[in-house]
């Protein structure tokens, strides 16, 4: 640090001996400080309380306060701490420049001085005391900045703490979901869900097998893919489900492989991937169908090879997956078309579960809505509440494009509604609104009249919103002749015909 640096300080002299005073001013004001006089003790206290000068010369002996305790005072003060004290005395004993030393100073002036000692001493402390100050404020500037690295760096190892389990969360959820439903998409006797159990059964045996689960969405496609997994070797393992359709394009390479600090702009270090998340249990990739054409020899070089490549790495590691996928589309024909690999193809689809639509197992509706119907109502705190016929008929004609989803979404909004009485129709006010309009073609009615007829009553139930007059005139029938087929389907008593 210059000369220049320090000149236009503030210096505060303190001395009793006016000529004292005269001398060190004439020779401070001309090397360019500023200067502040006291001549006594206490005024030195009150100038330094309210200018704060960047110095002061101090004589020891003074009437009243001498300069010892004068010092001692400005180093209890809060803003005077740190104003560097040169002490003026005529005293050269080493027991006085210790008790200066003790009391805060920072160098002795002996008189009679010589002005250029004193300037030379003033002009050393000042640059001293002005690289403490910025030594100080880079000291605070750096601590800052190491909080905020800290901070910063304690925030990235949450993220990555919660990408490392996001799977292993989504898992969790998902598995809370799938309690919650049981297996409620497995539960029928049709023909085509007993065929389903079946290759479950064979599946869960076969613990390398690839498995393309098909089907529309809301069928259970998921919960097909728990099933083989919870029945197999590994079930001990990590169910790891992944929506293909939710990994952003450009993350997807990173998310299902992993990879190693500095791949790209912002991998602050390593990160493991789903596959790798999945080691000796099972990966569900649903919606595979839309899997980044670019991405899929990399997905087929895991699958042939057993072992993933992280973004960065230069050796593959070892991983001992499952991996059962899924789709809502005709992979196949998306194979033929050249939107997906069909070598890819063909490793997923070493065995194929083909997933019916609920329209497909009507059969099994009644079943499932009072699957479900239990399933809420343990979970609300009420007994299972009846379902009426015309409600149930109503469930039945429907086709749900929604499959087992929306039909168990239906059944707890009718339950909620009902406050837990029997299910009627009114509780079912979306399905009404739902209900397909236009004429039933003749060619789709059965031939069995029973059948036929009962079409006939549902169809009319979802037209009128589930009113059995409205739908007794829509077929100019009584209404007692809808009740009467819906008993013999359902086995109930007749109604109570009026006098």
């Amino acid at each position: 640090m210059d000369e220049v640096q320090v000149r236009g300080a503030r210096v505060l002299v303190v001395d009793d001996v006016p000529a004292n005073l005269d001398i060190l001013c004439r020779a401070l004001e001309a090397a360019q400080y500023q200067v502040m006089v006291a001549s006594s003790g206490g005024l030195a206290l009150d100038l330094a309380g309210r200018f704060v000068p960047d110095l002061i010369l101090l004589d020891v002996v003074m009437p009243g306060l001498d300069g010892f305790e004068v010092c001692r005072r400005l180093k209890q003060g809060e803003h005077t701490r740190a104003i560097p004290v040169i002490f003026l005395t005529a005293r050269t004993e080493t027991s006085d420049l210790a008790e200066g030393f003790r009391a805060g100073g920072v160098d002795y002036v002996t008189k009679p001085f010589q002005k250029e000692e004193v300037l030379l001493r003033i002009q050393t402390h000042l640059e001293k005391a002005a690289l403490v100050r910025v030594l100080g404020e880079k000291n605070a500037a750096l601590e800052a900045r190491t909080r905020q690295l800290e901070e910063e760096m304690a925030r990235r190892e949450a993220l990555t703490q919660e990408r490392n389990h996001l799977a292993g969360r989504l898992s969790l959820a998902d598995e809370r979901e799938a309690q919650r439903w049981g297996l409620g998409a497995l539960v029928g006797q049709s023909p085509t869900l007993k065929k389903i159990l079946e290759d479950i059964d064979l599946l869960q045996g076969a613990p390398h097998t690839a498995v393309l689960i098909l089907g529309e969405s809301g069928t259970g496609k998921e919960l097909i893919a728990r099933a083989i997994h919870a029945g197999s070797d590994r079930a001990e393992g990590p169910f790891v489900p992944v929506n293909c359709s939710a990994i952003p394009r450009e993350l997807a390479d990173s998310l299902l492989f992993g990879h190693r600090k500095g791949a790209f702009t912002g991998a602050e270090q390593d990160q493991i991937g789903y596959f790798e998340l999945a080691h000796q249990g099972t990966l569900f990739l649903d919606e595979v169908g839309i899997m980044p054409l670019e991405l899929q020899p990399k997905l087929l070089r895991v699958l042939e090879e057993r072992a993933v490549l992280p973004l960065g790495a230069r050796q593959p590691r070892a991983v001992e997956v499952r991996v059962l996928a899924a789709t809502n589309a005709d992979l196949e024909a998306q194979a033929q078309r050249g939107s997906f690999r069909q070598d890819l193809y063909y490793r997923l689809a070493r065995f194929v579960v083909q997933v019916p639509p609920l329209r497909q197992r009507r059969e099994d509706i009644g079943l499932l809505v009072r699957h479900f119907l239990q399933l809420f109502a343990v979970e609300m705190g009420v007994e299972p509440p009846e379902i009426s016929p015309q409600a149930l008929a109503m469930l039945e004609g429907y086709d749900f494009p929604g499959n087992v989803r929306e039909l168990k979404n239906l059944v707890e909004r009718a339950l909620i509604e009902s406050q837990g009485r029997e299910i009627r129709p009114e509780h079912l006010p979306l399905l009404g609104a739902a209900a397909p309009k236009g004429e039933l073609a003749i060619e789709s009615l059965p031939f069995n009249l029973e059948q036929a007829e009962l079409l006939l009553i549902q169809r009319a139930l979802q037209e009128c919103g589930g009113n059995i007059m409205a739908a007794a005139r829509l077929l100019g029938v009584e209404r007692t002749k809808i009740y009467r087929r819906l008993g013999r389907l359902y086995q109930l008593p007749p109604p109570h015909e009026p006098a």
